[in-house]
């Protein structure tokens, strides 16, 4: 499973984040946790959202409704290509915030026939979202609309105390996959660890397994 990690985080990070959740399933999962490319360079993650027309009531949050421009798209895009093709088979994306919301463009990039193309170089079977968001760039809007693209097993994790990604930003997200499983916890913007979320994650990959 390729973890994607959230804005200014880091693959290391994300490890740590994650210990608790994936606790006693080492054994049974083999996990990526990749930086963003950007890093490399001293970019902040896996894009730098800019709001296409600023004025004073504009401000820094990640979710700031105001259509943006996306800089370092077309690099992160060209870096799964290139990821899911020297690194695969990769069975799923396991993304937290910006990573969720990333998590969720690759959706729109996977092939549902499973014969990745220049259009759709990806092949992915499910997706795990932990306080996701849908893309606020315009030129991402046909990246949701394939339907057919969005019919896979997906879990969201969602904090209803997130002041970071708002809860109502990640059911949005969830909406836009056809049967989405929803698991909420009292928590913020983290990767919860309490049992019920736990509980829900290991059951949801043992799951897929067993298909």
């Amino acid at each position: 499973m390729l973890c994607l990690h959230g804005f200014r985080g880091s693959g290391s990070a994300l490890r740590a984040q994650m210990r608790s959740l994936v606790a006693g399933l080492e054994s049974e999962l083999e996990l990526l946790y990749p930086d963003a490319a950007a890093l490399s360079t001293g970019g902040p993650g896996w894009w730098n959202a800019v709001p296409l027309e600023r004025n004073a009531t504009d401000h820094d949050s990640a979710l700031n409704t105001r259509a943006k421009h996306y800089e370092g798209w077309p690099q992160t895009r060209a870096w799964a290509a290139s990821f899911f093709r020297d690194s695969g088979p990769i069975d799923g994306v396991f993304g937290f915030s910006q990573g969720a919301a990333l998590t969720g463009l690759l959706v729109g990039l996977r092939s549902p026939s499973g014969a990745p193309t220049p259009e759709k170089p990806l092949k992915l079977d499910f997706a795990i979202m932990v306080g996701g968001f849908v893309s606020n760039d315009p030129t991402h809007a046909t990246l949701y609309e394939p339907a057919d693209n969005f019919a896979l097993p997906t879990l969201h994790l969602i904090g209803r105390a997130d002041r970071i990604v708002p809860r109502e930003a990640s059911l949005a997200l969830a909406a836009r996959f056809k049967d989405p499983l929803v698991v909420e916890h009292d928590g913020g913007h983290v990767i919860a660890s309490d049992p019920h979320s736990r509980a829900a994650f290991a059951e949801f990959l043992r799951s897929r397994a067993a298909r």
